[in-house]
């Protein structure tokens, strides 16, 4: 699954923030202008060029980050850890962007944790988590936004559209960083991913012991965290801490 996108006392990338992507849209907004006017690329075969380069860049090792253009700086960013938690201050308020995100996903929250028997303010600190909150999305080739809220990577029996990402994955044992290209679901709508998301769950014995955790955001983010559904070592520490900073806002409410 794609990395958490939160800082912990192991995860010590730079953190950007939602400018960092801002800037690789415009960024390439700017370039694929230019390009149209000279009658050349789309803003599509832009965007790709530029994850090809960055593909190139950490297969060759990765290195100084100075040796990529602008744009292919601002989009290594986005698989860099952002602090999920900052924008929730200590009397477990949250922001406006992060109101507006949580209220866009309640339906699908709802379902979804009724399906898999957990609370729905689990479900959402799930999708924040990984998306950080709905603004740093995996994205297709074309720029679009693939609505995979839950960083679900395609494997070999996956049928649907695929977009490849950078993400950070952790070595096994040492908990190092690495950043790497891999290849996610992709789907038409929101809907959909939370749907998918629950069947991935439902299906996979491996997770079982996170169905039917109820309000235990704990029990629930271990299950998950043992049955391998993330490689980052503190994983399950990131998500039980903003779930349980989202059920405490939602019963004060």
């Amino acid at each position: 699954m794609r990395q958490a996108d939160f800082l912990s006392p192991r995860a010590t990338a730079a953190t950007p923030s939602t400018a960092a992507t801002n800037a690789v849209q415009s960024n390439m907004r700017a370039t694929s202008a230019s390009a149209a006017t000279s009658g050349s690329s789309s803003f599509g075969s832009v965007f790709q060029q530029v994850q090809g380069e960055v593909a190139r860049f950490i297969e060759q090792g990765g290195g100084s980050a100075t040796t990529l253009n602008p744009q292919g700086r601002a989009y290594l960013e986005q698989g860099q850890p952002v602090n999920v938690l900052g924008s929730i201050n200590q009397g477990g308020e949250i922001g406006e962007v992060q109101q507006q995100f949580l209220a866009s996903i309640k339906p699908w929250t709802q379902e979804t944790g009724a399906r898999l028997g957990v609370a729905p303010e689990i479900v959402a600190a799930h999708a924040a988590l990984e998306s950080g909150w709905g603004q740093r999305p995996l994205r297709q080739g074309t720029g679009a936004d693939t609505n995979n809220l839950f960083g679900i990577k395609a494997g070999g029996k996956w049928q649907g559209e695929v977009a490849s990402n950078v993400t950070t994955e952790y070595e096994a044992g040492s908990g190092t960083a690495l950043k790497k290209t891999e290849r996610f679901r992709s789907y038409p709508d929101q809907g959909s991913a939370f749907r998918d998301y629950a069947q991935v769950l439902l299906d996979n014995p491996r997770y079982r012991g996170a169905l039917n955790t109820g309000s235990d955001a704990h029990a629930f983010a271990q299950g998950l965290a043992r049955g391998g559904y993330a490689t980052d070592p503190n994983y399950a520490a990131k998500l039980t801490q903003l779930a349980t900073r989202l059920q405490r806002t939602a019963a004060a409410e």
